[in-house]
Formats: structure tokens, sequence, C-alpha cells
């Protein structure tokens, strides 16, 4: 009985001690840029504070007027119903979160096939001079048996090759290599630096391919995805460009992804925002101050988006401040015509079709430069097809993509659809003319690929993130979506060590409890 009242008389300042107690206030984060790194830093963030029992507020400040950064798109004609990619149009079977998202929030893969309705190659690789491979959709084993013979067993090693680097990579995901607290470490551990190191021409030619697909193969792929050539791209980028089993895109944009992750983690999204200004507290938050003179504290401050293109003014200078780094200067054009490629520019008698997608390669004596050579563009693709509803009657056009590293101009539109092009034209198009419509982009894309062993940091401060850093490594939608992921896993666990967590808010009033229990004994 006298244990019972000992018990009963603790209840009242054990109720006591836990209303005193004070609750940690929800973590205030902010995200700059809504990117493919920021949207899956607040979504991963979210679900892993969740988890953990820690309640979170999510901003997420965008200076676009859309969310997904370099991935968008854009309307031919205003024709809501056709969209085509302006900027990152696919991804592969073998990215995890993207293909993840795309399932969990039922989004559908595009299906077009362009190439079998209009009666054409599916693709082609140009030198300048001629095509050196031209290839179909459903070619026979015979076809493959000529690639072969042409070059070897060159494509098989290549195929090998790129399978070694990207489960390397794979392992980036998973315990106990995620989440990586320092990208070089990270690389080192799983054995990449080797690839990162040497340039594309040398890895190749240190595991024993031959030049010629090298060259002309290899080389196509990295000037489409990364507009460079073999000696200007490290080796694990050369790698990644020939990861393209399974591409697939987004029915209606791959932005979708980033909007859903955005919508999910039920951040506060703030477009047409940027942020002009950072200033670090003495309690270690940030006072972060928009370009309109609006300021917010956060505890912990994300940065989604190339610092050295963000003019963001950081006070005082974080701990490490990201090196400025050369980006790829690319012009994408989009454009809508009712004409074909013409044949003659390409070489080719009247009989036989310009394939869909023209990739580019330099001819044998050329030396590569760091651009894109002799045939002075990179990619010219037919990405859709539809009817202009503004022409006068309305006609079937066909849409066409351009990388380059320069401004298409009128010059170049005629010769390529051997059709005279005007000036006006070639700038804002004309609804019954040549050019129905046009859309030119100067992206800088992504970082120059060149060799490297180092990688910038991760955490520029206490409470400052970064996840642009893992571009200069691999530069995709993926592995953008994965270094938000790795940022949203490290956040996550420096509150748990700050006993930020249910369990450790637990253990806390539960040691309480006991200590109070001891001394009312």
């Amino acid at each position: 009985m006298v244990q019972w009242l000992r018990l009963a008389s603790l209840l009242p300042c054990t109720l006591a001690l836990r209303a005193s107690e004070p609750p940690h206030h929800a973590r205030r984060v902010a995200i700059i840029g809504a990117g493919a790194g920021g949207s899956s830093a607040a979504y991963h963030l979210a679900q892993y504070a969740a988890e953990a029992g820690i309640p979170t507020n999510i901003t997420v400040f965008e200076r676009n007027d859309y969310i997904g950064g370099r991935t968008t798109t854009v309307n031919p004609w205003n024709d809501p119903t056709i969209s085509v990619e302006l900027g990152g149009s696919i991804f592969v079977q073998s990215n995890r979160i993207m293909v993840k998202a795309m399932e969990e929030f039922n989004l559908s893969a595009a299906g077009h096939d362009l190439a079998a309705q209009m009666d054409m190659p599916d693709l082609g690789i140009w030198n300048g001079r001629e095509f050196v491979i031209v290839t179909k959709a459903g070619d026979t084993w015979w076809d493959k048996a000529k690639l072969l013979w042409r070059y070897g067993a060159a494509p098989l090693w290549t195929n090998r090759l790129m399978k070694s680097a990207v489960g390397r990579f794979f392992q980036m995901y998973d315990e106990p290599v995620f989440p990586w607290k320092n990208l070089g470490d990270a690389v080192e551990r799983v054995g990449l630096l080797e690839a990162t190191g040497v340039t594309g021409e040398q890895y190749l030619k240190a595991n024993g391919i031959g030049e010629a697909f090298s060259k002309e193969i290899i080389q196509a792929s990295t000037r489409v995805n990364y507009a460079s050539n073999l000696p200007y791209i490290h080796g694990l980028e050369t790698m990644v460009c020939m990861a393209t089993n399974g591409a697939m895109q987004i029915e209606g944009g791959n932005w979708q992804i980033f909007a859903h992750m955005l919508k999910a983690s039920r951040a506060n999204i703030h477009l047409n925002t940027s942020i002009a200004r950072m200033s670090k507290q003495q309690d270690g938050s940030y006072e972060v101050t928009t370009a309109a003179g609006q300021t917010s504290v956060f505890d912990e401050v994300v940065l989604a988006a190339p610092l050295q293109y963000s003019d963001l003014d950081i006070h005082p200078a974080p701990h490490h401040v990201p090196d400025e780094i050369p980006y790829t200067k690319l012009y994408t054009t989009l454009f809508a015509s009712p004409f074909r490629l013409d044949q003659k520019a390409f070489n080719l008698d009247a009989k036989t079709p310009v394939p869909q997608y023209v990739l580019t390669t330099l001819p044998p004596a050329e030396i590569p430069v760091d651009g894109a050579g002799s045939p002075s563009f990179y990619s010219i693709s037919v990405s859709d097809a539809g009817l202009n509803p503004e022409s006068s009657p309305i006609r079937f056009e066909y849409i066409y993509k351009i990388f380059s590293p320069f401004r298409v101009n009128a010059t170049f539109l005629s010769n390529i659809l051997g059709q005279d092009v005007f000036p006006e034209e070639a700038e804002h198009g004309n609804v019954n003319g040549t050019v129905s419509w046009i859309h030119h982009k100067l992206w800088y894309s992504y970082p120059r690929e060149y060799p490297r062993v180092t990688f910038e940091e991760i955490k520029l401060d206490d409470g400052l993130w970064y996840t642009s850093g893992i571009e200069s490594f691999i530069s995709t939608m993926e592995t953008s979506t994965l270094s938000g992921k790795n940022v949203a896993r490290l956040i996550k666990d420096e509150w748990v060590a700050q006993g930020l967590d249910d369990s450790s808010s637990k253990a806390r009033k539960d040691g309480a409890d006991d200590e109070q229990y001891q001394q009312e004994l």
C-alpha cells in the first residue's frame, strides 16, 4: 500500500516534468532549386523525417515559373496536346529512383515509334561526309553480324566494361556506402576513380576497345549526351553514355516526376522566387532573403542548383565554397516543318531516307577538338509529328530537335531541309512557311566532364548542403535525384544524432521518469 502511494505521488510530478519539457519545433528546411536534386531532397527528407518521427516544415524556392529545372517541355504551336522535351529527355530502366517514382506516381512512358510509322531508319551516325553506320529498330541477326564484322568484338567488350562500371556505381545506392558524406571517398570506395581520372579515349584504349568502334560509335554517344569528344570527357561518363537499355521518357514530360515528388513532400513551393542573400545566425540557423526582400529563418538550407549561377550572396562565406567550373554552352533548337531532312545534305541518294536520329562523330583524319568539329552539330532528330493547327490549310509536320554549339540560323536550316528558310522565319517561324514554329534555348547544360579524382563537398557548412557537386561525377536526372536523396538522409541522420527523433525523445522522457522515481523512493 505504501509502495502504491509512493507511485501515485509521482504522477503529478512526472506529468509536470513532461509538460515543462520544451517540445522540438518542426525543423525548418529551405531548398533552393526545384529541379531533380531539390525535388528529390524534399521528397526523401519528408519520408526520412516521418519515419523518424521528426516534424518538418520544408520550403522550396525556385526562380523559374516551373518545376523541373533543366527538365522542361514546350508545346509546338501552343498546342497543349503536343509536348516536346527541351532539356533532360530520357532516363533508362536501370535508373532506380526515376523508375520507382514513375511507378509510384502512376506515370506512363511515352510510346512513339516514329521511325516505323514514317518508314525511315532508326539511327544513323554521320561524320560530316557519310553515314558510317545506319540501324533500324527491327534489325535482324544478319544486320548485327555485319556490325561485328566491322568492329570485331569491340561492341561486346564495351558492353561488359559498361556493365562493370555501372555495377560499381550502383553500390552508391545502398549500405554500407550510402549515405556518403564525401563524394570522393565514395567514388574511391566503389572503385571508380580509375574511370573518372582518365579521358574516355584513354579508358577505352586501356581496356582494349578498338579505335574504330570508339571513334565511330562511342564518340557519337558522348557527343549527343554531353557535347564532348572522347579526349574531353572522363571514362566513367563515357560508359554512362553506353548504358542505354530501356531508354524512356514520361508521356507529357519528365518534369512530372519532380512535380509529384514535391507534392508528396507537402513542401511549401515558391515559384518565380529568387534567393538573393543568406546569412548565418549566431544560433546556427540561416536567414534567407528573397530578391523581393522577404526574409525567413531556417534550420537547414539545401542549395540544389550550381552555386556559380545562383547569384546568391552567403554571409559569412561557408566553410567550403564550391569551385567555379566550366559548364557546357549548348543550344537546343526545336522546330516544325512539313519537310523531311534533305538527302543531299547528307550525301544520300533521293530514294534513301535520312534516319530519325542523326548522331555525329568526326571523320577519320580529323583531330578531335573541344567542340562539334567539322559536322558542326551534335545531333538532329525527329522528336514528334503532328498537325499544325495554325497553318492554312492544316498540314502534317515533323517536329525536330537539334543540339549544337551555336544558335541555329537560316543558312543551316535551309541546308538540312533543302528548302529556302528566311532569317525572320529561322528566328520566329512562319505558320505557312518552311519552318512553321521554332524555339531556341541556350542551356548551361552540365559541367564539362573533364577527368578528375576530387569532387565537391556535400556539406558546405553546418546546416548548409549542396547537391550539384555530383554533376562533375555523373550528370543525369538520376544522379541528381540520388544526390538529393543522399543529402536528405545525411540531414536526417544528423537530426537523429542530435536526439530529435521519436526514440531519442522517448528515451529522454523515460530516463527522466526513472530518475525522478529513484529520487522519490
